[in-house]
């Protein structure tokens, strides 16, 4: 992530998040990373939102970092949870307050009339709430997705990438080496 941030590209912090549905058909859409500690990897969504009901269902998923012009990529495999509601809160009051206004306007991933429907509902709230400390919506959280699998691949001449495997065997992590 530092060599990705050092390189000066755009969102760096984007990463692909895959799900599947009750279905078995699996979903992929790009979502941003917002912490990342011992403990895992976080995204925030609105808790209606496909993928919030995908990770209901299944709650393992994927993560996909690429960073083209470094060519390097991580993959990173695990369970998901939520985050606690103090951490959900804490990290919804750093947001500008725009984009905490459409948390509470979007309801996410359901038909939408018109995008005039969303700005009117948008617009609606900004005036409602002006003044007012604009409070996390119940229906908004966030995901921690706890690794149990890491794979660092970086490219190569000639196709001959390399690519490190880490697994999650208990308490311990092992390497090894892939074919490219």
């Amino acid at each position: 992530m530092k060599r990705a941030e050092a390189s000066g590209l755009y969102l760096p912090n984007a990463m692909s998040l895959a799900t599947v549905t009750a279905q078995g058909r699996p979903q992929v859409r790009v979502v941003l990373l917002k912490h990342a500690d011992e403990r895992g990897f976080v995204f925030y969504t609105n808790l209606g939102s496909g993928k919030s009901v995908e990770l209901r269902g299944n709650p393992a998923a994927s993560l996909c970092f690429w960073w083209g012009p470094i060519e390097e990529q991580i993959r990173i495999d695990g369970s998901v949870e939520l985050v606690d509601d103090d951490e959900a809160d804490a990290y919804f009051a750093t947001r500008p307050r725009g984009s905490q206004l459409a948390a509470w306007a979007s309801r996410q991933s359901a038909a939408l009339e018109s995008r005039d429907t969303l700005m009117a509902e948008f617009d609606r709230l900004s005036d409602e709430l002006e003044g007012v400390e604009v409070k996390r919506p119940e229906f908004w959280s966030g995901y921690r997705l706890l690794p149990e699998r890491f794979e660092f691949w970086y490219g190569r001449e000639d196709r001959l990438h390399e690519r490190i495997e880490y697994r999650r065997e208990g308490e311990e992590w092992n390497e090894r080496l892939l074919q490219p």
